[in-house]
């Protein structure tokens, strides 16, 4: 159970770093991948989401609840699924909104539109955006997984060693 927590907290601190990295690779002095730079630059561009929400506070907020949810399943805290709840909605709302369509058309888009908008990734059966948000979903699960406490049922009689 050690090794799945350790591998769920990898796993989420890759991810708030890969999302955080269009703004961390300048002060390090690299570029950032051509992806996170188009996806800066329309996240920048747009109108506050939803008409009320800045785009950066919904993108700051997912990386530290996924950085804060990695730190309470590392210490074995089993309310770090809550946290990363939090960031998976404030990350999917991000994603849904820089995505551009209207909430009537994200399922009844027709499939020019779907493969227009994954770019290279025309191949896929689903858009690339569905299939992130089912990753993050199923990540979210193991996060409630590994963070299950095992508690050993003790007998009336038996010493606790």
């Amino acid at each position: 159970m050690k090794l799945l927590r350790f591998v769920v907290v990898t796993a989420v601190l890759a991810y708030a770093g890969w999302l955080a990295w269009p703004w961390i690779a300048p002060l390090l002095g690299t570029g950032a991948p051509a992806d996170a730079e188009a996806m800066r630059s329309s996240a920048e561009a747009g109108a506050p989401l939803f008409g009320v929400v800045p785009w950066w506070t919904l993108l700051v907020a997912a990386i530290a609840l996924y950085v804060v949810a990695a730190l309470m399943l590392g210490s074995g805290s089993s309310k770090a699924a809550v946290a990363y709840f939090l960031g998976f909605l404030a990350d999917a709302a991000l994603r849904l909104a820089i995505d551009g369509r209207a909430p009537a058309d994200l399922f009844t888009a027709p499939e020019a539109t779907v493969a227009s908008a994954a770019g290279e990734t025309a191949g896929l059966p689903l858009d690339p955006l569905w299939l992130t948000i089912g990753g993050l979903l199923v990540l979210g699960l193991l996060v409630i997984v590994a963070g299950r406490r095992i508690r050993r049922k003790r007998l009336p009689g038996q010493f606790a060693y």
